[in-house]
């Protein structure tokens, strides 16, 4: 039988294909990926192949696509039910983050593009990026005082929460964002996971330089 495959773009870059990676990493799924290299000439027509959408993270699973990262995460929970929290309350609450993760924080996308080999990079301040930053903070702080006991993770355990969110952890290293205490240290829990160090790894080994993606100054 052939292994899933995960269609992934660009390992500095791609915050979205990150997310779906580190799901099926942490669920212990066998999976092949392929990376597609964005934003270089004839990439949209190689992604139109394997994702309806056009966009990555995409995932083949026999005859089967899967595309969009919430929806990734809802197929692997179904066959690996400990990647959302096993209490009722608190997965919805893990889900309620996720998709606040999935369809918010426009601001500090806009100004904070995942780059991983970008250090030490200053970007202009707004009250809307302020405030996506404060939200983001204040949901790792209060989750992980009420969880500590459990675990290091967000809810504990590891979870599809902490997926994602990891690109964030990416964002505020490169660009400065700091908090001593509690944020601080799931930052640092997040870092030491070996994937995130595996993936990391891999972007260094990277030459594309999406112009886009190259903001903020030193």
């Amino acid at each position: 039988m052939n292994k899933p495959l995960l269609i992934i773009g660009n390992k500095n870059y791609s915050s979205w294909s990150l997310r779906a990676w580190l799901m099926l990493k942490h669920a212990g799924v066998d999976f092949e990926e392929m990376r597609i290299a964005l934003r270089v000439p004839g990439y949209e027509l190689k992604l139109s192949y394997f994702s309806p959408a056009g966009k990555v993270p995409a995932l083949r699973d026999g005859e089967l696509t899967v595309w969009d990262t919430l929806s990734i995460a809802e197929y692997v929970y179904e066959s690996h039910p400990t990647m959302w929290p096993a209490d009722k309350a608190a997965r919805a609450v893990a889900r309620s983050i996720s998709a606040e993760m999935h369809s918010g924080f426009t601001a500090m996308r806009n100004a904070m593009p995942m780059n991983i080999r970008g250090r030490g990079r200053h970007v202009a301040t707004s009250p809307e990026l302020e405030a996506d930053l404060a939200r983001i903070k204040n949901i790792w702080r209060d989750l992980r005082l009420q969880h500590a006991l459990a675990g290091p993770w967000l809810f504990g355990e590891y979870s599809i929460a902490d997926a994602m969110f990891a690109p964030v952890v990416f964002r505020f290293l490169t660009y400065r964002v700091f908090e001593e205490g509690v944020v601080d240290e799931y930052m640092k829990t997040v870092m030491r996971d070996p994937f995130m160090q595996e993936w990391v790894k891999a972007s260094e080994l990277e030459h594309e330089v999406l112009v886009l993606n190259e903001v903020g100054i030193h």
